[in-house]
């Protein structure tokens, strides 16, 4: 048998009952009205004639009061003890005996107990560092980045060490030292309000954020101008952890650079569950359907004209571009996939992105 949930009731409502019953209204029809005890309305009624309030502390006898204080007294004494004791004990400093302490006992209660000021245990001493040596390591830094940090990552890879600074003082830093990130102001893209007619539809449904590796993966293709022709890379990434996790190079926009690209997935494709790309033709064909189906991979196609659909693919090949693509030159596609490799190494093992909160995605990977 199920038993009724409790009720409760806020000081106006009690008032309003006493102030009902006072008025002539019988007790029996006020319990029977609202559905009362009649041990809680003969309470009600008891505490306005006694002290006016409803509160329980307002309505304690002086015999309840005394063993409060005594049962309060004798918590203090005990913790008194016990934190002295240890403090003699252990010869440990006093903010350690409070730390050991602070999820049996109240850290204010203990401050009092050893006689420091709640301030001395919460302040945490550091080794003042100079304004040299955070120009240095925010020049170092910004170095091994390879000029692709802002002020918000370097805040972040300074506190990893313990240097906390606000972004304000980081960007005089950046000022003064010359160090400009090869990151520009964000352009806004017009969206296409084009119809989506095509039997595959977007699964994905912007659902960017997956809790478990390769539930889906996210790709798109993009040029890299060399000499007098142009070259494609295709990049795909894991949804779970922003991970770049296949990669291919060629000459021509085709199905079957797509294909390289998955083919060099170092995960067994059968645990990939969803293949998320725009509509262009290199994607939606018979070729990389096919093979797809073979291991068990569903389809998902972004609604036509719509980047907004695939914008961690678009985000990724705008951070490749930036961070890697302007800042060098090639001349031969085999120099343009050597070089894409080791800025895909990085991209897994040493940035960081703010969308992981401030993690790499090999990090993240190993945390799951």
């Amino acid at each position: 048998m199920s038993r009724k949930p409790r009720r409760h009731f806020t000081d106006d409502f009690k008032k309003q009952i006493v102030d009902l019953y006072q008025a002539g209204k019988k007790r029996s029809e006020l319990i029977r009205e609202y559905e009362l005890t009649p041990s809680t309305f003969d309470k009600w009624v008891k505490q306005s004639k006694t002290t006016g309030s409803f509160k329980t502390v307002d309505n304690l006898t002086a015999e309840q009061r005394e063993l409060i204080a005594l049962r309060k007294r004798n918590k203090e004494l005990e913790m008194q003890v016990d934190i002295l004791k240890q403090a003699a004990v252990i010869m440990a400093p006093k903010r350690e005996v409070i730390t050991a302490n602070k999820d049996k006992y109240k850290i204010v209660d203990m401050c009092r107990c050893l006689n420091i000021p709640r301030s001395s245990y919460y302040y945490k001493a550091v080794e003042p560092v100079s304004e040299a040596e955070i120009e240095g390591k925010v020049r170092n830094i910004f170095s091994e980045s390879k000029s692709r940090y802002g002020a918000r990552k370097i805040k972040k890879c300074l506190e990893a060490e313990g240097i906390c600074l606000s972004l304000r003082r980081i960007r005089r830093i950046m000022k003064r030292l010359n160090l400009v990130s090869v990151y520009q102001k964000a352009v806004f893209k017009p969206r296409s309000k084009g119809k989506n007619e095509a039997p595959i539809p977007n699964l994905l449904d912007r659902q960017f954020d997956q809790h478990k590796p390769l539930e889906a993966l996210v790709t798109d293709l993009t040029y890299v101008r060399m000499d007098q022709r142009w070259a494609y890379v295709c990049l795909i990434i894991d949804l779970f952890n922003r991970e770049i996790i296949g990669l291919s190079v060629g000459w021509q926009k085709t199905a079957d650079l797509v294909k390289q690209a998955i083919q060099s997935i170092p995960f067994a494709l059968t645990k990939v569950n969803l293949f998320h790309s725009d509509r262009g033709k290199e994607f939606d064909n018979q070729l990389i359907d096919e093979m797809l189906v073979a291991f068990g991979i569903t389809r998902s196609l972004s609604q036509a004209g719509c980047p907004y659909d695939n914008a961690v693919a678009e985000s990724t090949y705008r951070a490749f571009k930036i961070e890697f693509v302007y800042q060098e030159q090639f001349s031969t596609l085999e120099e343009l996939s050597i070089k894409t490799r080791d800025y895909v190494h990085w991209w897994n093992h040493h940035r960081i992105h703010s969308s992981l909160n401030y993690q790499t995605p090999i990090a993240k990977r190993g945390i799951a």
